[in-house]
């Protein structure tokens, strides 16, 4: 169970770096497949790229409309130091 356990957490972590590196690429890349270069239709790429661009709509949002701050300060870059 503990094998399983840690081959399951393996699998995880490679499938956010995969996403959080590729997912560009393949939102930009396969309509570039499709239509300039002639490639057949793939239905299990089609998902791929619906999920890349539902990722990449929360990344949008996470970063842009809820800016969540951890700083208790007004400023957090610019904080003052007292020497």
């Amino acid at each position: 169970m503990k094998a399983l356990k840690t081959v399951l957490k393996d699998l995880y972590g490679a499938g956010i770096l995969f996403f959080y590196y590729a997912k560009w690429f393949i939102v930009l890349g396969l309509p570039v497949l499709y239509f300039a270069l002639d490639y057949k239709d793939n239905k299990i790429l089609d998902i791929l790229w619906i999920w890349c661009i539902i990722l990449i709509i929360k990344d949008f949002i996470y970063k842009f409309v809820l800016k969540k701050s951890y700083c208790k300060s007004e400023n957090c870059s610019s904080s003052k130091r007292s020497n």
